[in-house]
């Protein structure tokens, strides 16, 4: 008899424990962190220790620096997700200094509900990701290791609200957007006008991702509105386990003048090429082009604008899990004369040219 009662309390005991374990659950909350510190030679050795105002990563040159560092917290449920990041360096400074108090430090802050119950269509509100282009300020996520010209000088990130829908296959995504403006927390003083925009992502197979993206609105006060009409189109192919390329063409127009039919307008085509030779080695080369004749995006105040060639090509290694080292070596070469020279060392004489040299490296991390 007491082996009887003994046995019966045992599966009483073990009964429960079992159950425990069948339904237990993925924590909805997780904290994730990213931290790159840079080193950027550039070959004109600016007086200002300065990238050139149309670059905004990596842009401290000849000095140890932190181009982006930031901790995040992710909350995802079946029906209910939300993120925040709080970040700082170079990064920051550099695309965050028309915003206004601690907004300058709010990498990411958005929150989104599921608002069926049987499809993936989803309400999302807050600072979110760019839907624009193939590249973000998270230099681990990008091939090559500073960011082309197209990618610098479109939004990294948006304000508004956004509504998302991804079929049962996730080979199709589409979204529509209201925006405070072309990369605003805040919106302009003065400017009540909306901004729009869409996204189409579609993935016929694995290996093959293509997008279009819009934008659509004015980022100047009323009474200066010039209506701007931004197309971003891009495609990734993973033509083997080795080796693949991404394709990119933007195309801009902006109003010259309040209520005028005559537009200005920019392009910028793209190509990376990257080859993993193993498991710890990326390379990857790019060439892009960036025509920007009246300044709309990047004034230079010179005859034939902003008509710029860039090159570029770089090599990864990840030394541990979520440890990656880069270096890379960039030049851009313009039309006109832009770029600022130090004509001696040790003076702060300076003089214009046609070509400007990088050589950068960096050291991240992710956990």
């Amino acid at each position: 008899m007491k082996r009887l009662l003994l046995a019966a309390l045992g599966l009483m005991i073990f009964k429960p424990v079992m159950a425990q374990d069948s339904t237990e659950t993925k924590n909805p909350l997780t904290i994730s962190g990213y931290a790159e510190a840079y080193y950027n030679y550039d070959f004109n050795r600016p007086v200002n220790n300065t990238a050139p105002g149309f670059i905004y990563n990596f842009n401290r040159v000849g000095e140890v620096n932190l181009n982006l560092g930031f901790i995040k917290a992710n909350y995802t449920t079946d029906r209910v997700r939300g993120n925040l990041a709080l970040a700082t360096g170079t990064y920051m400074n550099a695309n965050y200094a028309a915003e206004p108090g601690v907004l300058k430090n709010v990498f990411e802050a958005n929150v989104g509900v599921k608002i069926s119950k049987n499809n993936n269509l989803w309400i999302d509100a807050g600072i979110m990701p760019s839907h624009i282009g193939f590249e973000s300020a998270i230099g681990k996520d990008n091939w090559a290791m500073t960011r082309s010209l197209v990618a610098e000088n479109t939004p990294y990130f948006e304000s508004g609200v956004k509504l998302g829908f991804t079929t049962k296959d996730e080979k199709l995504y589409v979204s529509a957007m209201y925006l405070n403006g072309w990369q605003r927390i805040q919106r302009v003083d003065g400017n009540t006008t909306p901004a729009f925009g869409t996204q189409v992502t579609y993935k016929p197979a694995t290996t093959i991702t293509l997008n279009y993206s819009t934008f659509i609105g004015n980022d100047k006060p009323d009474s200066l509105r010039l209506m701007r009409y931004y197309h971003n189109f891009y495609g990734v192919f993973q033509v083997s386990e080795k080796f693949g390329v991404t394709a990119g063409f933007d195309y801009g127009t902006e109003q010259k003048a309040k209520g005028s039919s005559d537009y200005n307008n920019w392009f910028v085509p793209v190509l990376i090429a990257r080859y993993s030779p193993s498991a710890r080695v990326n390379m990857a080369a790019r060439g892009e082009y960036f025509q920007d004749k009246n300044g709309v995006i990047i004034s230079t105040g010179t005859t034939n604008g902003f008509q710029t060639f860039g090159l570029s090509v770089n090599v990864d290694y990840a030394i541990f899990p979520g440890v990656l080292w880069r270096v890379e070596a960039r030049n851009l070469n313009s039309k006109d004369r832009i770029f600022l020279e130090r004509t001696s060392a040790g003076t702060s004489e300076q003089t214009f040219r046609k070509d400007n040299l990088f050589l950068t490296t960096s050291l991240s991390i992710a956990f």
